[in-house]
């Protein structure tokens, strides 16, 4: 590979973990959409205190594994689809040395850009179904969360934060699935060339940045001060 190769794939790299650390643990991340929706988690469980008919939670509990589930099962369509590509390296190396920017790459060149597409391909599928094992886990903490009579009790209180933190570890990793399939568009650019890798990593990253904090989406939740509190149950507990 030549200097071009690994300058444009430090930059993916670096864009990549870049914007994990800005909408996860940075200043910002309080701002972004992610965020603001873990905090209305906490609202939705401490909502699910008041009721004790709680077919409204579940359904929405397994909508979400639904998604984290197909998604999961996509994962393993592409990653079944990026190892059948090692084995047309020659026909898919014909191909792109014909594009207009297409630029001459060796096997062993190729070969690797591949692995690089598997391993991000392996890393969606085990985000994506252990988000799935963590909603499932929520939807039992839902179950094991006493009735409403007791809702002001400190054991009440404790179920709803533990149920709403679960819920919460599972949409990271969904989200961060999610943003791993994102970020697999973009490298594909690199098989085109490395100018066309930062190119797309850089459209990537900016359309995810206005998503999380310049959307209609985030719009829509209106002032942070609209927001729940970020714990809406019992401190002591």
């Amino acid at each position: 590979m030549t200097v071009a190769d690994y300058v444009g794939l430090a930059f993916f790299i670096t864009a990549w973990l870049g914007y994990r650390f800005a909408v996860e643990e940075s200043r910002f991340a309080g701002r972004g959409l992610n965020s603001r929706m873990h905090r209305a988690r906490h609202a939705w469980m401490h909502q699910m205190l008041n009721r004790d008919l709680r077919m409204i939670d579940t359904a929405i509990m397994g909508t979400l594994q639904n998604g984290a589930a197909f998604f999961a099962s996509s994962s393993i369509i592409a990653l079944g689809g990026a190892l059948a590509l090692l084995r047309s390296g020659e026909e898919a190396l014909t191909l792109l040395s014909d594009l207009p920017l297409g630029v001459p790459v060796s096997r062993v060149a190729w070969e690797a850009k591949v692995v690089g597409l598997v391993v991000i391909f392996g890393y969606t599928f085990f985000k994506f179904a252990w988000s799935y094992r963590l909603f499932n886990y929520s939807a039992i903490l839902i179950g094991a969360t006493p009735m409403a009579i007791d809702k002001d009790e400190p054991q009440a209180q404790a179920a709803a934060r533990r149920a709403a933190l679960m819920s919460i570890a599972a949409a990271r990793h969904f989200n961060r699935g999610q943003r791993a399939i994102f970020f697999a568009l973009a490298y594909l650019g690199w098989f085109i060339n490395p100018y066309a890798l930062i190119i797309t990593t850089g459209g990537v990253l900016v359309v995810m940045w206005r998503r999380q904090f310049s959307s209609e989406a985030l719009a829509a939740l209106g002032s942070e001060d609209d927001d729940p509190p970020a714990r809406p149950v019992s401190e002591g507990n």
